[in-house]
């Protein structure tokens, strides 16, 4: 065998005899990569289980094993070893050296207890009706219309109250957990100087608007939204609430009228349903607003967002069950600009949601 000495300008390097193993951090290939993607069912069913099981509200802050969390979950532990295993491929949960497993940040949002919990939105996308929607994706990108009523015989939301009672409860706690979540940012955003009335349109059971009055208390208020979801406002609204005495609440549905006049109109996550829809609760505001009112338009964008994974997947899950769409910055300001409105500056309000600023002519 013949060996060759190093010189000052050469660094011997020996040829391993065998690859070095795969660490679980190295970006796999893309062959391997498509696979993961295509079986990402798994991923989703098995963060599902986890909040189903509530393993998360289960795990303290000690290291446990799989067979003790079984205990307290009401599950086999082999089972829930495996479940376990593959969630912290994923960074949800983490096993330590000898075997037991521990909290990561994504983890603790599962819990039901965390401030900034997503366990429902996490039911919330994974609930049965979505498995038997998705692989029909195809069939709504060659028709460009909602798949649900061919699969279930009704409407989305005529189906979840009529057939799927705990599904629309899930529904309802995911809404409430997002918008209660997303509202402070909101409140912290928006400068009310100068605004003496704000009009929550659409506005749900009313966070974002309790918030904005908690924060600015010379600001008077109206939330306008469908009778059945008024009838649940946060309670800091309703009669005998510390707000009501500021609050006007107002049964009705934006796309047929708007009787409501304010120094600004805010419209947060509600254009996406259908173009028809969105265009008339446009112009509903633009006719009934005085002229130099303000409106803030607050949504998901599926570009230009950090959040564009997951809001291209809600886009997609709009166009199956109700035959809508996310909106792209561009199509969101022509929407705006076609009813009338003057589109000024667009702020990020989090990591999901970009504010419009506009007014009235």
């Amino acid at each position: 065998m013949t060996t060759v000495s190093p010189t000052p300008h050469t660094t011997p390097v020996a040829a391993p005899l065998t690859a070095p193993p795969v660490s679980a951090a190295q970006t796999p290939p893309p062959s391997m990569r498509l696979r993961e993607l295509a079986f990402g069912a798994a991923c989703a069913a098995a963060v599902r289980a986890a909040a189903r099981l509530r393993v998360a509200d289960a795990l303290g802050e000690t290291p446990v094993s799989a067979a003790e969390l079984a205990l307290i979950v009401d599950a086999e532990p082999v089972p829930l070893g495996r479940l376990l295993r593959a969630l912290c491929c994923y960074g949800i949960f983490e096993e330590t050296a000898d075997g037991k497993f521990v909290h990561t940040e994504m983890s603790r949002l599962l819990r039901e207890d965390d401030p900034n919990s997503l366990r429902y939105i996490s039911l919330w996308c994974t609930e049965p009706w979505t498995w038997e929607v998705w692989p029909r994706l195809d069939d709504a990108v060659r028709s460009g219309a909602s798949v649900f009523p061919d699969t279930f015989g009704k409407g989305f939301f005529e189906y979840l109250h009529q057939d799927a009672g705990e599904s629309a409860q899930v529904f309802n706690r995911a809404m409430t957990t997002s918008s209660v979540q997303s509202a402070q940012d909101v409140a912290d955003l928006l400068d009310l100087t100068g605004v003496s009335s704000v009009a929550d349109i659409g506005g749900g059971q009313g966070h974002v608007l309790a918030s904005l009055l908690e924060k600015h208390p010379s600001v008077r208020g109206t939330l306008l939204d469908l009778p059945g979801v008024v009838a649940r406002a946060d309670a800091r609204l309703r009669e005998g609430g510390v707000l009501a005495e500021r609050v006007r609440i107002v049964p009705g549905d934006c796309r047929e009228d708007i009787p409501v006049e304010a120094d600004l109109y805010i419209i947060k996550n509600i254009l996406e349903w259908d173009d028809e829809s969105t265009r008339r609760t446009l112009r509903n505001v633009v006719a009934a607003a005085r002229p130099g009112a303000r409106v803030v338009i607050i949504e998901n964008l599926v570009d230009d967002s950090p959040s564009m994974r997951f809001t291209t997947a809600m886009d997609l899950l709009l166009l199956l069950n109700v035959g809508g769409a996310k909106h792209t910055r561009e199509s969101l300001v022509g929407r705006m600009s076609d009813a009338g409105l003057l589109v000024g500056e667009v702020h990020p309000v989090n990591a999901y949601l970009h504010a419009f600023e506009c007014a009235v002519p």
